[in-house]
This record gives C-alpha cells, sequence and structure tokens, in this order.
C-alpha cells in the first residue's frame, strides 16, 4: 500500500503541486513555530523550573543552534537518499523530541529535549524548501517560494500568540504537545501527495565540515550567551568566542579546498546569493531578538497574561499574511534591491522606535504602531531575498540553495537571541548589582536577583525599591537591545542597496527558461 501511495505521488506531483505546497508548509510550520512559542511562555517556566536567565536563552538556544548546525549535513542526506525520505525522518524525530519536552522536569532536561528537537528540524526545514523547487515549474517556482517564506515568517510571530492561547488553559508542557498532531498529519499528508528526488550527482558526504561547523557555532554562542553571567571579559567567555571564531575559519577554509563540500563557498561569489543571504540572517537576527524582548516586556513589566501578550502580536502576523505574498508583485514593479532594501529600511526604523517605550507606555497607539512597522518591513524583505538566494543557483543544486538559506535563518535567529538576550542581561545584571550593593542581602539571593527579572518581581517582594530598580533596569536593557537590533537590520540596508542586483541575471532567466522546457538530473525520481 505504502509502494502504491508513493508511485501515485510520483505520478501526479505536478497536478497537486499546490496542495503539495500546503503540506510542505504545515510541515514546515512547526520548525519556525516552535523558535518563538517557547518565549511567551518564559515566566511559567521561571516559577516552575526555577530557570536562570541563561538557562533561559540555552532553551531558546540549544533548539536554533542544533538546528542551524545540521541543517547542511541534513540538505546533503537528502539529495542522496531521497528528500520525501529526509522529511518524514525529521517529522518522526520533532515529535519524539516534542513529547519529551513537555515532560521535562528541570530546566537542564529541557534544554536537551529541545536540542534533540533541533535533530529533526534540521531534516524538516531543507526538504521542503528542496522539494518545493524540484515540483513547481520555473514561472510559478518563485510564487511558491514566495509562499513558503510568508509561511516561515508568518509562523515566527504566531508562537507567541499559539502559546499564549495554550498557556491560558493548559500548563506550560502543552506548547510542545500541540506539535503532535501537526507531525502526524504531516506524515499522513506526505505518503499520500509529497514526490520524491534524489540528486544522482550528489557529492560525498562532509563529516570534517559539518564536525567543524557545529563545534565553531556550538562555543561561539556559548560564550555569547554566558557574558552576562562570566562578564564580556572573562577567561571563559574570551576564549570561547576566539575558538568559535578559529573553528568557523578552519570551516570556511575546509570547504574552499576539499573536494566534496558540504558548502562550495564559490557560490558566495555571486552577489546575488551573497547579499540576499546576509539579508535573510540580518532580518531574522532582528526578528527572533526583537520577540524575545517583546514578550517579556508585555508579561514582565506591562503585566499581561500569556493570551494577552500572544494576542498582541497578531497585528505582527496580519501584516506577515498581507504583505509578504505581495512583495512578488512589488519584485516585479521596482525591482528586488528596492523592496529588500525599504523592507529592512522600514524594520529598522520600525526597532529604534522601541528605545522610546518605558513601564508605563500604552499599547494603543504607541506599542501597535511600532509591531506594523517592523513587522511591515520585515515581511517585504523575508520572501524576495529567499527568491534570490534559490534564483542564483543552478536547479541542480536546490538541496544546497536550501540548507545555505534557512543556515542563514537559523544562524541569525540563534545569534539575534544570543546577542540581543546578552546585551538587556548584561545592562539588567549590572544595574540591579548597583542596586543592591551595600544591602544586607544574602549572596544567593542577590545572585538571583541579578540574574533573573523574573524572580526579582516575584521573589525580592521584601526588598525595598527593588521592584522599581528591576523594572527601570529592565527598560534600559530592552532600550540597548532594541538598539543593537536597529543597528544591525541598518546594517543589512547598506549590504543590500550596495551589492544585491535589482533584478536576476540574463544569465539566470535564460536557465530558468531552460528548466521550465526541459528537466534536470534533480529531477530524477527515486525508487519508491
Amino acid at each position: 500500500m505504502f509502494a502504491t501511495f508513493s508511485a501515485r505521488a510520483q505520478d501526479r506531483a505536478h497536478d497537486r503541486r499546490w496542495w503539495i505546497l500546503v503540506v510542505l508548509c504545515f510541515s514546515m510550520l512547526v520548525t519556525v513555530l516552535d523558535n518563538t512559542i517557547l518565549n511567551v511562555a518564559i515566566p511559567t517556566i521561571v516559577r516552575d523550573l526555577d530557570a536562570t536567565n541563561s538557562q533561559l536563552q540555552w532553551m531558546v538556544d540549544a533548539y536554533t543552534l542544533v538546528f542551524a548546525g545540521l541543517l547542511l549535513t541534513a540538505g546533503s542526506l537528502g539529495d542522496r537518499f531521497g528528500r520525501r525520505g529526509a522529511l518524514q525522518f525529521g517529522l518522526v524525530l520533532f515529535g519524539l523530541g516534542s513529547l519529551a519536552s513537555a515532560f521535562a522536569t528541570t530546566s537542564d532536561q529541557l534544554i536537551a529535549t529541545r536540542a534533540f528537537m533541533g535533530i529533526g528540524g534540521a531534516f524538516i526545514m531543507p526538504a521542503t524548501l528542496s522539494i518545493i523547487t524540484n515540483v513547481f515549474p520555473a514561472h510559478e517556482r518563485g510564487r511558491a517560494i514566495g509562499v513558503w517564506a510568508a509561511t516561515a515568517g508568518l509562523a515566527a510571530v504566531l508562537g507567541p500568540v499559539a502559546g499564549g492561547l495554550l498557556l491560558e488553559r493548559f500548563y506550560w508542557g502543552s506548547i510542545f504537545l500541540v506539535n503532535i498532531p501537526i507531525v502526524i498529519l504531516g506524515l499522513a499528508a506526505g505518503v499520500v501527495l509529497i514526490p520524491t528526488s534524489k540528486d544522482p550527482s550528489a557529492p560525498r558526504l562532509d563529516p570534517m565540515g559539518a564536525l567543524l561547523s557545529i563545534l565553531g557555532l556550538s562555543v561561539l554562542l556559548y560564550g555569547i550567551i554566558e557574558a552576562p553571567i562570566e562578564g564580556w571579559g572573562s577567561p571563559l567567555v574570551l576564549t570561547c568566542i576566539g575558538i568559535g571564531a578559529v573553528l568557523i575559519g578552519l570551516f570556511l577554509a575546509w570547504e574552499a579546498h576539499t573536494d566534496h563540500p558540504m558548502l562550495d563557498v564559490r557560490f558566495f561569489k555571486n552577489p546575488r546569493f551573497t547579499a540576499a543571504s546576509t539579508g535573510i540572517m540580518l532580518v531574522f537576527f532582528a526578528m527572533f531578538g526583537s520577540t524575545l524582548l517583546m514578550t517579556q516586556y508585555f508579561q514582565f513589566v506591562l503585566g499581561y497574561t500569556p493570551i494577552q501578550a500572544g494576542i498582541r502580536f497578531l497585528p505582527t502576523a496580519v501584516c506577515m499574511m498581507i504583505l509578504a505574498p505581495l512583495s512578488a508583485r512589488f519584485v516585479d514593479r521596482f525591482g528586488t534591491k528596492l523592496v529588500v532594501g525599504t523592507g529592512l529600511m522600514l524594520a529598522t526604523i520600525g526597532l529604534f522606535s522601541w528605545t522610546t517605550l518605558d513601564a508605563t507606555s500604552s499599547y494603543w497607539p504607541a506599542i501597535l504602531l511600532r509591531q506594523a512597522l517592523m513587522a511591515s518591513g520585515m515581511a517585504l524583505a523575508m520572501a524576495p531575498a529567499t527568491e534570490s538566494i534559490m534564483g542564483s543557483l543552478p536547479l541542480g543544486k536546490a538541496g544546497v540553495g536550501s540548507a545555505v538559506n534557512d543556515t542563514t535563518r537559523q544562524v541569525g535567529g540563534a545569534v539575534g537571541v544570543a546577542v540581543i538576550g546578552s546585551v538587556l542581561a548584561s545592562v539588567y545584571s549590572s544595574q540591579v548589582a548597583d542596586f543592591l550593593h551595600g544591602r544586607h542581602i544574602p549572596h544567593a539571593a542577590a545572585t538571583t536577583y541579578e540574574q533573573s527579572f523574573g524572580l526579582a518581581l516575584t521573589s525580592g517582594k521584601d526588598v525595598p525599591g527593588l521592584a522599581t530598580a528591576a523594572t527601570n533596569a529592565f527598560i534600559d536593557g530592552l532600550h540597548a537591545g532594541f538598539l543593537v537590533g536597529a543597528a544591525v537590520a541598518a546594517v543589512g540596508v547598506v549590504v543590500v542597496l550596495r551589492w544585491l542586483p535589482a533584478r536576476a541575471s540574463y544569465d539566470a532567466l535564460e536557465q530558468s527558461a531552460a528548466e521550465a522546457e526541459a528537466p534536470t538530473a534533480e529531477a530524477v525520481p527515486s525508487t519508491p
């Protein structure tokens, strides 16, 4: 029966391509949603698991770190052994990791189970975009990729909404249990609808490249995340950042000289590919980092419940839903450079505007308008940049292009959470430490207040003035974090306007036309 379904899926792939797109977007939804759905549960997890700021950041980053580190390897395995199989394998792992996360009893357990979920996500994400590129003809591919990119952006902002709804009625583990029915539906629909394909010319696997990339990114992010606790000038932090940078440099050097690279660094000689990849990375840096700040601001400072905080993200979702799909039309009229550059500029202005908010700011209109401005900019930038990445490579390299696109997203998101979260924590802990200096408070309690804003509010009620001092410290840290996000987005504006071509080159258009008329080796199906 399974073979029969597989054969039918293979034969009717073109006729069912838009239904296939729905299934792929649905499957990809959970991998992105899981990056942000945890943020709204942070106050609850702080109370139930006594998590510190560093542990909270690792709960977010453990997933994205493993996800980003394994994407290139997972994409290569999908090219070699079949992309539908890679997708289904990833869904199974993701479901098992979700179950384990839902029943974790300590912060460290939750960090470990989220890392396991990252393995599954690494197989899901590149498979979806590779299958889309394989199923859709050239003249429809840009539109399909636009829908895929819009879903990714929409999922990122729907996380807090879904998390708030679940936490209003259930315990915090429900944010992971909700993944199970999605995984089951994705597996079932995938068997019926999705064809598989292999790249018969795929190079050998690159275990050394995978090892260097995983170790380099892990060590680098560990140093960034621990910096607020240990101090930016501490030997541990400086050593981690230094070793991480060296390992990443070794990874790039290895990829440039090996005859079977996981990432062919020659792709970066193409300005369209490089500028678009950089733009995607910086958009997700700002998006993930700002979402982390906003969820804590809504609940800790403004006192919203999880569901109230989640609802406050709906305007962001609406902007994504409307503008991301429309961005393809804007590109046709104005060109990729202008659309992506304008999007990043709007995002920069929106991020910077958050530096004027305080503990008494009202949601309407002050916060709502800032959210709409940020979301509109990010929506305009994401889909055209993704299409530029995929469109700048031959169809036979769809798996590689997908993996690079996904890696830049996840690296940007992970670094954004780490850096912006670290800036917030550094400012907060420094100011709270100054407030507590000279007061007769046990060292353990003082350390707790310095490391966790939530615990300072809930456990420090007997310390006069602590709640006000902690709130002021958090607001200052919030402003610093958004300032960093705005600066990074501004760099993206410069990169895009300087290096991203306004239109696809004549050669790329010619290649797309050729692909529309004749199948390539990329489309060779595997045996069911």
